[in-house]
């Protein structure tokens, strides 16, 4: 039986697959299907190559639709933080007299700060920071809470309608699909990796990618603030290619090749073997021009703490996740040391999968599977 199932596709800079999932025991999920394809990926807010998406897409799609041999209706596909943004939102309503707030209470705040769409932003999700109460006391959940005033701070999600055309265009071929669901991506990562006691009094994520990494301020069940860069692991690639006069192919294996946490000797000599041709390289040169590389996102990562002002993050662990955050070895202390901050790895803590790459993954199947169970009553993902 499916109908315990979601179906996601998850969009990443480098890759983007597609799974079939449901809820196992013990906070774990079943696994039904999984497919993967690489494509171009995207810079700047732009796909590199539409086409390359759309087949990469429609490659993942189609694999899924035959393997679980049902009709989906339903797709749940993650967006990007560069198709996406936050717009933070600090409304007040008053009542007559002292009493209980009621959950109309809330979705009254909830309407009256909702961003209005235009042809370039589609809002797709909202979140909540915290409310504050007539007595000045700050809460997550109002609802019960006596008052005469309710002020909200809310957080809304917008995705560039440009992105959510090519994800509709993509999916055209497949009739079967009547919803798509677009969730934003550095909400869903930072609802599932990060828990909620360290949200309540604001929390630092970052998602190290391949061509792109976000920044985000995390606070109670929503994002406080959010920048996301074309900066990420190929980037790193791409420098050593220049600075070593490699090809890029080669750049990218001496990423595995490197650790930044061995005292390499005097005349130690790091080699590659590729496509008939062996390449021979200094290992402290090497080392020096991937923690070059290192301290550009370091910048771009220390530049994003500067641009939030609303509170002091000094002391707050920076969480770090990503489909590169394994990619070279000792680059998570070296960051940490660069910025002067304490890092905590944030993965999925499930067996097989508790690993960084696999965290945006997960966190859109959580989230996924948390709508579905609060609309079940409404009908199921497969006919």
């Amino acid at each position: 039986m499916l109908n315990k199932s979601v179906a996601v596709v998850d969009i990443r800079s480098s890759e983007i697959t597609a799974v079939v999932a449901e809820r196992g025991v013990n906070n774990t999920f079943i696994i039904k299907s999984k497919f993967t394809h690489t494509y171009e990926g995207f810079a700047e807010g732009q796909l590199l190559d539409i086409r390359s998406f759309e087949v990469a897409v429609q490659s993942v799609v189609q694999s899924t639709i035959s393997a679980v041999n049902e009709k989906i209706k339903t797709f749940y596909v993650s967006v990007p933080g560069e198709f996406s943004d936050v717009i933070n939102t600090d409304n007040v309503i008053s009542f007559s007299s002292m009493r209980k707030v009621t959950r109309s209470d809330v979705k009254a705040l909830e309407d009256a700060s909702f961003p209005k769409n235009d042809k370039i932003w589609r809002t797709i999700a909202g979140g909540k920071l915290f409310f504050v109460l007539s007595d000045k006391r700050k809460v997550i959940n109002p609802i019960g809470m006596l008052t005469d005033s309710l002020r909200g701070r809310m957080c809304y999600y917008r995705c560039k309608q440009a992105f959510i055309d090519c994800v509709t265009n993509a999916f055209h071929p497949f009739a079967s699909v009547t919803k798509i669901n677009f969730v934003p991506a550095v909400h869903s990562e930072a609802m599932y990796l990060i828990a909620p006691e360290r949200r309540d009094e604001y929390a630092v994520l970052f998602d190290f990618g391949y061509i792109s990494s976000s920044f985000s301020v995390v606070c109670g069940n929503g994002i406080a603030f959010c920048e996301s860069f074309s900066l990420g692991a190929g980037h790193i690639a791409f420098y050593l290619t220049e600075a070593l006069d490699v090809p890029y192919e080669v750049a990218t294996l001496l990423l595995d090749k490197v650790n930044l946490n061995t005292k390499e000797g005097a005349v130690t000599v790091v080699e590659l073997y590729h496509e008939g041709k062996l390449y021979k390289f200094d290992a402290n040169v090497l080392k020096q021009k991937v923690t070059e590389g290192l301290d550009l996102l370091c910048s771009a990562i220390d530049e994003c703490y500067a641009n939030f002002t609303e509170k002091n993050l000094d002391g707050k662990p920076l969480y770090i996740t990503g489909e590169c955050v394994g990619t070279i070895r000792g680059a998570t202390d070296h960051i940490g040391n660069r910025l002067v901050r304490s890092l905590n790895i944030a993965a999925p803590n499930i067996p097989y999968y508790d690993k960084p790459q696999f965290s945006s993954l997960f966190s859109l199947i959580e989230n996924a599977l948390q709508d579905k169970e609060k609309s079940t009553l409404f009908g199921t993902l497969f006919k």
